[in-house]
């Protein structure tokens, strides 16, 4: 019953954060094996050896439209580097992903996602939510809500400096 509540005014806005301690952390990221927006396939276990950052979003979360913009920047910046952004829309309508993307000019690979892969990754709840995944597969942060870039951005930095 509270899930719901909270999704409910996570529609609304957005900027919502569950403040328990979630498992995935210092354990290997699920896998999954996605088509994209591209009809490439889009496989988690293909990127071991970058750092990822796995970003759930919607086409209608505000903070996730604001997000976005970075992460074209961050993929850009640090690309080279070892960093992989993937983003997964949880939206029902791939179309309207598909104008954002190309809206944002995304450079990076969006797949439409689902309740099933949702839960897989401890439950998605409220967007948007992003998984910083290390070169060896493992998750060493997430972000739920309305987040401090720079705080992600540290660490992203941090993550690509060790190999």
């Amino acid at each position: 019953m509270a899930k719901a509540f909270l999704l409910v005014a996570c529609l609304e806005s957005c900027t919502f954060a569950f403040g328990a301690s979630r498992p995935l952390l210092n354990h290997s990221a699920p896998q999954f094996s996605l088509t994209d927006l591209n009809h490439q396939r889009l496989d988690l276990k293909a990127y071991r050896g970058k750092v990822v950052l796995l970003n759930f979003w919607a086409t209608w979360c505000s903070p996730c439209q604001l997000e976005i913009p970075r992460f074209v920047d961050w993929q850009k910046e640090y690309g080279a580097s070892g960093l992989q952004v993937v983003g997964i829309s949880m939206d029902d309508d791939p179309s309207l992903v598909r104008k954002l993307d190309q809206r944002l000019r995304l450079n990076y690979p969006v797949a439409m996602g689902d309740a099933q892969l949702g839960e897989n990754y401890g439950g998605i709840y409220g967007l948007p939510v992003t998984f910083l995944i290390d070169r060896d597969g493992k998750i060493r942060a997430e972000y739920q809500g309305v987040t401090d870039l720079g705080r992600v951005e540290a660490t992203l930095r941090g993550m690509l400096k060790t190999r």
